[in-house]
Formats: structure tokens, C-alpha cells, sequence
């Protein structure tokens, strides 16, 4: 290798260098308990209250809202949607759940306890996942924006695009969960969970669940990682996906500065 070939090298070797160390990287996780979970469930919602997990589960004809034992997986009730309807998006309001679904620009209100329907409501465009703060529901649309939705008329107020360490938009954000002033999502088709500012929209850090389940148990390429919910009153994370036959408490362990 001539001088210049070499200069050029080693500039490239000190290039790469630093931008690997200028790379975020992402927390990972430690499994603190496995749970199952039914493996029929295309699951698009999930969310933790009054010790049940509620699920939205998809797919024309299969798709319902229920809740669900966490230790046994044991479905304790259901409301099944009409084969019309693909759900999706699953939160909790007061008394009430409230479920999207896919193309219908219509949602769905249940009462928590029983699951009896009470109403629908509209919105334009696509629903993917749900989840609420203190004063309004946050709606992703598989696009790189949060609505953000008024719980009562469903009126949209604001949106805000979610944006990566990069400044560059962020698409397919799927199920969403409300954490510490933060929204965490899921990204279709990847291991990958965000979290993301509800005030600026840009993403604050990233869990990689690489190797959370072997995925030589899932039979469908659609069972794909999707599924948060968190137990607000003992800080515990719930992670799972579609079609998964198991169901994770996960601690999230914070990258190493």
C-alpha cells in the first residue's frame, strides 16, 4: 500500500470510529417474568389496570376486546367485533375502554368492568395504536405522527411529528403506551420500542428486545413484536406480540454512557 492509500485509510478508519461512538445505542432488558399468552391473539392493544391485562386482538372475524388473567393467560371475558372490523389501538378512560380499528375510521367504547359496547365514534384516517395522558388520548396512525385526540368529543387537537436522533421522520408507529411522561411504541416489523416526547416528538431513547422470543415458536411471519402495557402502581413493563404464545415482564437495562 502506497503512502497516500494509507493516509486515506487510516482517515477512513478514524471516520467509522467516530461515528460508531456517536451512534445512540439502545437500552436492552432483562427478563423478569414469562407469562403465557394466547397464541391465537393477533394482539394490537394491551394495557394493565386493576390487575388484568386488556387486549384489543385484529383480523377480520377474530377481532374483540377483552381481559385477560396475567398470571394464567385465561381469557376472562370477551366482546367480539363484527368480521367487518379489524381492531386495533387499546386504552383505558375513567370507566371506559376505548378501541380503533384499522380502515374503518370508527372506534369503539366499552365499559371496563363488563365490556357491554356504549358507543362508536369516527376519526379520519388509519388507527394503529392508543394510549392517553393526563387530559388527552395520543392515536398513531402507521404514519410518522401522534394525534392527539379530546377523550370526550374525540375532537382531534393537535398532532406532532415524531422524529429520530437524526432529525429524520419516524413511520409505522404501532402499539403505544403512556410511561412516565413519556410515549413508548413499538415499531412494526422490528424488535425495536421507542420513546418518544408527547411535547416535541422526537425520540428520546430505544429498548431493542432482539432475542426476547425465539422465533422459531412463531408459525407466522405476521407475529411480529406488539404489545406494551405497564403497571403504574408497582413500575411494571409488560411486553408481548401478535400471534405470541408468551407474554413478558421485562426490566429495561439503560445503555452503558
Amino acid at each position: 500500500m502506497d503512502r497516500c492509500a494509507l493516509i486515506v485509510a487510516i482517515s477512513l478508519l478514524f471516520t467509522l470510529s467516530a461515528v460508531a461512538q456517536h451512534a445512540p445505542k439502545a437500552d436492552t432488558f432483562k427478563v423478569i417474568h414469562t407469562y403465557p399468552h394466547d397464541a391465537d391473539a393477533f394482539t394490537q392493544g394491551l394495557i394493565y389496570q386493576d390487575g388484568h391485562l386488556y387486549e384489543s386482538t385484529g383480523l377480520n372475524g377474530k377481532s374483540s376486546v377483552r381481559i385477560v388473567d396475567l398470571s394464567s393467560g385465561r381469557v376472562l371475558k370477551q366482546y367480539d367485533l363484527a368480521e367487518k372490523y379489524f381492531g386495533e389501538g387499546l386504552t383505558s378512560w375513567g370507566n371506559d375502554l376505548i378501541q380503533l380499528t384499522w380502515r374503518a375510521e370508527l372506534g369503539f367504547v366499552y365499559d371496563r368492568a363488563t365490556l357491554a359496547w356504549k358507543k362508536s365514534f369516527a376519526y379520519k384516517g388509519e388507527g394503529w395504536g392508543l394510549t392517553h395522558d393526563d387530559q388527552q388520548l395520543i392515536l398513531s396512525d402507521g404514519t410518522p405522527m401522534l394525534r392527539f385526540l379530546d377523550p370526550k368529543s374525540f375532537a382531534e387537537k393537535k398532532k406532532i411529528t415524531v422524529t429520530d436522533e437524526k432529525g429524520q421522520p419516524v413511520a409505522n408507529l404501532n402499539e403505544l403506551e403512556y410511561i412516565r411522561g413519556e410515549v413508548y411504541a413499538n415499531i412494526w416489523q422490528t424488535d425495536e420500542i421507542i420513546r418518544i416526547s408527547p411535547q416535541t416528538g422526537k425520540v428520546l431513547g430505544r429498548i431493542d428486545l432482539t432475542g426476547l422470543l425465539d422465533k422459531s415458536q412463531l408459525a407466522s411471519s405476521d407475529a411480529v413484536l406488539n404489545g406494551i402495557a405497564y403497571d403504574a402502581k408497582t413500575d411494571r413493563l409488560f411486553v408481548t406480540g401478535k400471534l405470541w404464545p408468551k407474554l413478558f415482564e421485562i426490566k429495561v437495562v439503560r445503555k452503558s454512557h
